[in-house]
């Protein structure tokens, strides 16, 4: 769709609406609105993306997708990461329930208590998850975190951990924990591409149903929420049904790629 022109852009417009085009158009804003409908146009919306620079892309997606698709055996795969700065919010009224046609309403002050960073590791074979909440997210943490996944997988079994590029994930004492246990074996994501852990999928979920509109008297009180999300989530657990394979996503890529011009890979 064309930009509007200098004159609107003069007045801070950064995008079309159905009666700014109608009035350019001299036609009525019924019809630029019904035409929008038919051909799904919604100008007043942005979508945002980030390329990955990676130079190792195409092996990095391959390597953990293959173990989503194909996983090894005699192994366990993991896909670990933190959501950290959780914050333990309570809202400075009581919160108005729901109510025929009035939705759910809440104070927009709050009063905060602290924050609890959550470890996770989430299984993308079994859909489980094991869990630890810190008050730090270091690599001290991750390494005690570390140590709850190895005692939480039988000992006969290779353990194939996916991350991101977090420096915590690369600090020289982990590295060296992980060097000393020949069993484990580490899958960087590419850089900018979290969304290939699966982890990130669960992430979404429990901040969705048990934390972003959830009320917190303390960080106590936040952590004993996520853990008991946490234990009735592992009660009926399934694991995420994960389709794509390294072609597709590739694929897609070079589509977006195709479609920017001067965009370097």
């Amino acid at each position: 769709m064309t930009p509007p022109p200098e004159a609107l852009r003069g007045r801070r417009v950064t995008h079309w609406s159905a009666r700014l085009l109608a009035a350019e158009l001299k036609i009525s804003f019924a019809t630029v609105a019904r035409i929008w409908r038919k051909w799904d146009l919604q100008p007043w919306r942005v979508q945002t993306f980030k390329f990955s620079t990676d130079p190792e892309l195409e092996a990095k997606v391959r390597d953990i997708v293959g173990l989503y698709l194909h996983p090894p055996e005699k192994a366990v795969v993991v896909c670990v990461d933190e959501k950290s700065q959780i914050q333990a919010l309570n809202r400075t009224a009581p919160i108005l329930p729901l109510r025929p046609g009035i939705p759910e309403k809440q104070t927009h002050d709050y009063v905060r208590h602290g924050t609890t960073t959550l470890f996770a590791a989430f299984d993308p074979i079994t859909g489980t998850v094991l869990s630890q909440c810190k008050r730090r997210h270091r690599h001290q943490e991750f390494l005690d975190f570390l140590r709850h996944v190895d005692a939480s997988v039988p000992k006969a079994f290779d353990v194939h951990l996916i991350v991101d590029n977090y420096a915590t994930h690369k600090h020289p004492r982990v590295q060296r924990w992980l060097a000393a246990r020949p069993r484990y074996h580490l899958h960087f994501t590419p850089t900018y591409s979290s969304w290939l852990n699966q982890v990130e999928i669960w992430f979404n979920i429990i901040t969705q149903k048990a934390i972003r509109r959830g009320t917190f008297g303390s960080v106590k009180e936040l952590v004993a929420k996520i853990e008991s999300f946490i234990h009735r989530y592992n009660a009926q657990a399934r694991p995420f049904s994960w389709t794509a394979t390294p072609d597709s996503i590739l694929e897609k890529i070079q589509r977006l790629c195709e479609r920017i011009s001067g965009t370097a890979h």
